[in-house]
């Protein structure tokens, strides 16, 4: 889970919690035109309608800082010279739009970009607006005690726990790997100083891609903003991270190189192809002598510019992980014995890629005056064909430097089939390569909404749809081989959203925090705005306002106001800007919109703020990890009762150290500690008294405590692929491992009545065999459970008085996560599924927890798959379901809005949880189930 702040957009994960400024002394001077205060800052978010002169001669970055430094009584930059980096200046014809990039004593400052807005006249420089974000607040020193190497073993460690949960790895993943960027502060508070670390490689469960942008605390060296950097059309899968700053990496670097290898030979050729919907079309193509083959490279477009190409490569054979973030090895431009480009090239996607390529780049060249991607003549490159590891992918992306197009599978053609999909990837290249939205939260489904938005535009344009059909909005629906439109789209901006009805709160680990999921409210104002004011008109001022007015960390009511902005500056009607305000009004995109949410639950505490909160609960309290108001501090582990009566009480010491993971049994509290070297297991009793160090390990901490009595229980990873359970008693704190046996595995342990219940899992030479045990503390004896046929995988356990439970995964790799709830008797004996791994009542569990009246199961609803990515949707988010010990009853626990996760189990129905309903993290709860939700 993210912050509280997180949970309503990365622009909130740090604006809102950037403490306020006292006023300048003083009498301030009127302010011309329109100005909206920065949250938190004195500095603020917009200034527009003003006409004030800057220094003519000279750069235009030095220009916009002169201006700055001379309204310091406004902009509150003391010294804009020093702590703002230029980014880049895009002129249009007399417009001239700086970027500059906030630095905090030499260090970048994340997302905080401010931009001033010029125009030339008669000689003379012309200040007409500035926006964006620079925080005024930060006092953070810019010393790291944290060296690289530590920051790059922490953010690997811990995306790899993070990737694999409770989950078993493969055998023969290779480890993630992680490249330090160097310092960065995070604006929350007065600043969090971290060390940026990229992590990449290989999912240890799934084997899918991973990049994952992790920034790590300088002082404790503990992760505190974690985020996959992955832009996929439909869901998080493969990306990359935006490039606020426009700089090329090595992947832009291999292709440009090989657009001016190929550059001098013969060309350009016309040639055609046939599109999945069976029109013929004009491919600009190029002869390779060294293939005596013509190839899908165009040089004609950026002919007079860059003299970059145009091209389609063909990664059919190579899976997306191989393709992700680099620029794959021995790859060849889709190519032809004859400029007419046969079925072969139809049906892996080629034809549509390079001919809707085409489309996008001359829609941004005639319409906005944009030279390709980066507005400077970028190479523009297309793979298409590609797969999962050999299974079908089938999605879409852009990794910052080119687009992918996965090859589809039996019911979904290429991704590249959808002209809307080829728009939307190359927007994404567009958006970071303009605004740069930091691509998680409301910033990043801003920046979905964009690409939406282009994307369709560029279609309904190109394919003559007309914008009053009711299916000019939809997106994807030409991906399906037998599907209707309506039934393949992906999304729907006519889809009537907002936020007040159908915004979601989700952790960055769901979809980046919504970016995908929330991004329709958004683009459905974009859209109702180009249908009331025309394609035209409608899309240069959304153009205007990415490219003139966002910066990185802005959010949905930071996004209305550049619209509104950019129209005013593109000197619409009265009538035209009314409908603007319209638009965004009718979607719920007013300001303070986010605490308009409704929840069924009691809140226990407030703004839990910490990155990943887990809960613990028994014998009537409750126990979580919280760190401050902004969000800044090491997080601090906290008590309550579960009634809900008397003050939370303060349980773990203020020692600089990251305390969390913290449980209960009523009596005693244990938790973990992190420091920058060494994790330590920590116990103190509820009524005071104190602290006991029970175990220290290395960096690679401890996981999964539970407590009870004298008894604590918890896993021990040394590495991906070793798991072991282990126990000790806080009268001995030696660690006892659960099982010694060589090549055994032991993991999802719970504790209850003096028995441990664990997953154990035995390696062959062939394979895994799985089996539930419990080990009884008192007598020692191990007893091993019944299973139902052999399982290929088992998931959490949790034991009560009488029965032991765990989750039976029946998805035979399918990925669905649909699991059984299986029960036995303590003796092994009476195995029984209480809920089943198959059928429309099979549930996809996260986990599992017990009492003696009800088993409680997180998990994720299947539902029928009616589109390429039917899990986001409220029902498929993270819930909560509780059913009787027998299986007889089953109902939600509770039906808000969002996403609820992280529950604990004080005893009888009673759950404790995380709810991210109204856009922050509070600590909730429900004595007995809501039943079934409409």
């Amino acid at each position: 889970m993210t912050s509280a702040a997180a949970l309503l957009g990365a622009a909130a994960l740090v604006v809102s919690v950037v403490p306020a400024q006292a006023a300048s002394p003083g009498p301030q001077p009127p302010e011309p035109g329109q100005v909206i205060a920065g949250q938190r800052t004195e500095t603020p978010a917009l200034v527009d309608g003003i006409r004030e002169p800057a220094a003519a001669t000279g750069a235009a970055a030095d220009a916009a800082r002169g201006h700055l430094a001379a309204k310091e009584g406004r902009y509150h930059i003391a010294e804009p010279a020093r702590d703002l980096r230029p980014v880049r200046t895009v002129t249009t014809g007399t417009r001239e739009v700086v970027r500059l990039q906030q630095k905090h004593r030499g260090v970048d400052v994340l997302g905080a970009q401010y931009v001033v807005r010029m125009e030339r006249e008669g000689g003379k420089r012309i200040v007409t607006g500035t926006s964006g974000r620079y925080f005024t607040g930060l006092r953070t020193g810019v010393t790291s005690e944290v060296d690289e190497a530590l920051a790059i073993e922490r953010a690997v460690d811990t995306t790899t726990d993070r990737l694999v949960g409770k989950r078993i790895p493969k055998d023969g993943v290779p480890p993630l790997t992680g490249t330090a960027h160097g310092l960065v502060v995070l604006p929350r508070g007065e600043g969090v100083l971290t060390r940026h670390v990229t992590v990449r490689g290989a999912h240890p469960v799934t084997g899918e891609p991973v990049r994952y942008e992790v920034y790590v605390d300088a002082e404790n060296g503990y992760p505190v903003l974690q985020y996959s950097a992955i832009k996929t059309f439909r869901a998080p899968g493969a990306g990359a991270a935006a490039r606020a700053d426009g700089q090329k990496a090595d992947g832009q670097k291999a292709s440009d190189a090989a657009s001016r290898r190929l550059r001098d030979e013969p060309g350009p050729v016309k040639g055609s192809g046939v599109t999945f919907d069976g029109t013929t079309v004009e491919l600009p193509l190029a002869w390779a002598q060294d293939r005596g083959q013509y190839v899908m490279r165009d040089h004609t477009r950026m002919a007079d510019t860059s003299k970059n190409t145009l091209a389609t490569w063909d990664a059919r054979g190579l899976s997306v992980g191989e393709v992700t973030g680099s620029w794959p090895y021995g790859i060849q431009e889709f190519g032809s014995p004859t400029p007419d480009f046969g079925k072969d090239a139809t049906e892996a996607g080629a034809v549509n890629a390079h001919w809707g390529a085409g489309q996008v780049y001359d829609y941004y060249r005639r319409q906005h005056g944009r030279d390709s991607i980066d507005g400077w003549g970028m190479a523009v490159n297309s793979l298409v064909g590609v797969s999962d590891g050999g299974a079908p992918f089938v999605d879409s992306f852009w990794d910052g430097d080119k687009a992918v197009f996965g090859a589809g599978d039996e019911e979904y053609r290429p991704f590249s089939a959808g002209l809307d999909v080829v728009g939307h990837e190359l927007t994404s290249g567009v958006v970071e390569r303009s605004a740069g939205l930091v691509y998680a939260g409301q910033s990043g489904a801003l920046s979905e909404a964009l690409a939406d938005y282009f994307g369709n535009a560029i279609e309904t344009d190109v394919r003559g749809i007309p914008m009053d059909s009711p299916d000019s909005g939809l997106l994807g629906e030409s991906l399906c081989r037998t599907k209707s439109p309506r039934a393949c789209a992906v999304r729907d901006l006519n889809d009537g959203r907002t936020t007040s009805k159908s915004f979601l709160g989700v952790s960055f680990g769901t979809d980046n925090g919504g970016v995908h999921l929330n991004s329709t409210i958004f683009s459905g104002a974009l859209w109702d705005l180009r249908e009331d004011l025309g394609g035209t008109l409608a899309d240069r001022i959304v153009y205007k306002a990415l490219t003139e007015y966002m910066t990185p960390l802005d959010g949905f009511t930071e996004g209305r106001a550049a619209v509104l902005a950019a129209a005013r500056g593109l000197q619409v009607t009265d009538a035209q800007l009314r409908a603007a305000e319209r638009a965004f009004s009718a979607h719920g995109i007013v300001p303070g919109w986010e605490p308009a949410m409704g929840v069924d639950s009691d809140v226990l505490l407030e703004r839990v703020n910490t990155a990943y909160p887990t809960v613990g609960a028994g014998g009537g309290w409750w126990v979580t990890a919280k760190s401050n108001e902004n969000g800044t501090e090491p997080s601090s582990i906290w008590a309550g009762r579960t009634d809900g009566t008397g003050a939370p009480q303060l349980i773990s010491p203020n020692d600089g150290r990251i305390h969390d993971s913290p449980v209960t049994d009523g009596k005693t509290v244990v938790w973990v500690a992190h420091n920058r070297r060494s994790a330590s297991i920590l116990a103190r009793p509820l009524t005071g008294g104190l602290v006991k160090t029970l175990w220290q390990s290395g960096r690679r901490g401890p996981s999964s405590l539970a407590v009870e009595g004298d008894v604590v229980v918890f896993a021990r990873h040394p590495s991906p692929g070793a798991w072991h359970v282990e126990y000790l008693r806080m009268s001995n704190p030696k660690p006892v491992p659960i099982n010694e046996e060589e090549d055994v595995i032991t993991t999802s342990a719970s504790l209850a009545h003096g028995r441990i219940a664990y997953v154990r899992v035995q390696r062959h030479e062939t394979g895994r065999t799985y089996d539930t045990e419990v080990y009884d503390l008192k007598t020692g004896q191990r007893t091993r459970m019944g299973q139902l046929g052999q399982p290929t995988s088992l998931g959490q356990t949790a034991v009560n008085g009488k029965h032991v439970f765990w989750l039976v995964p029946t998805d035979d790799g399918s990925g669905s996560g649909i699991a059984a709830v299986r029960r036995a008797d303590l003796d092994g004996t009476n195995v029984v599924d209480i809920s089943p791994g198959d059928g429309p009542e099979a549930l996809r569990p996260a986990d599992l927890l017990a009492t003696e009246d009800a088993v409680t199961v997180p998990t994720y609803t299947p539902v029928p798959d009616t589109g390429p990515a039917p899990e986001y949707r409220n029902e498929t988010l993270g819930k909560i379901w509780q059913l009787s010990v027998d299986g007889t009853q089953k109902g939600r626990v509770s039906c808000n809005r969002g996403e609820q996760v992280m529950p604990a189990v004080p005893g009888g129905r009673q759950v404790i949880w995380v709810d991210g309903t109204t856009g922050r993290t509070n600590l909730v709860t429900r004595t007995r189930p809501a039943g079934r939700c409409g």
